[in-house]
């Protein structure tokens, strides 16, 4: 049996390392906030956000927190099925299939959640306020709002052909 431990098996991102303050009645009590991706590049992702005295604490929390938020999302190939559209907050992320060979069109957050869950094509567009965290939830919302082709197909009655991107539709000999 090929036993591995939990830190090699998933592809683990710090996305941001934030010192946030609690204003009491002495002045202000100082910790550090760190939002953490992981993934294992196979269609699983989670979030972790962890807080703590000090960076290391706060690190193994978000990191054990994002092991146990691990969701599983559709994925057709090395893309999306469709084009999907989230919110949190002020904070809204577009994220569109793209043909193979077109790679990961993001920036910042976004970017590592995507690589962390295995998706290689892709073209995103971050829409209105741009603070990480509300940006890195968005996006997990908008993955968190994808159907399968099947899924998709059954409900509208059609064809699973019909509901496929355009690149994959063509591969099986239907250009429409």
């Amino acid at each position: 049996m090929d036993y591995q431990p939990i830190e090699q098996q998933y592809d683990e991102r710090v996305i941001e390392i934030r010192r946030v303050a609690k204003v009491v009645k002495g002045g202000r009590r100082f910790q550090f906030r760190v939002t953490v991706v992981a993934g294992d590049n196979r269609g699983n992702v989670g979030l972790g956000v962890g807080k703590a005295n000090a960076v290391p604490d706060a690190m193994r929390k978000a990191s054990d927190r994002a092991h146990k938020n691990m969701r599983p999302i559709v994925m057709v190939g090395t893309t999306i099925p469709h084009e999907v559209k989230a919110r949190v907050g002020g904070s809204e992320v577009l994220l569109k299939p793209a043909s193979p060979g077109t790679g990961v069109i993001a920036a910042g957050g976004v970017r590592a959640v995507l690589e962390a869950a295995g998706i290689h094509d892709i073209l995103t567009k971050s829409l209105g306020s741009s603070n990480v965290l509300n940006v890195v939830k968005a996006t997990f919302k908008a993955l968190e709002q994808l159907k399968s082709p099947e899924e998709e197909a059954k409900r509208r009655g059609k064809p699973v052909q019909e509901v496929l991107p355009f690149w994959e539709r063509r591969k099986h000999g239907r250009e429409s």
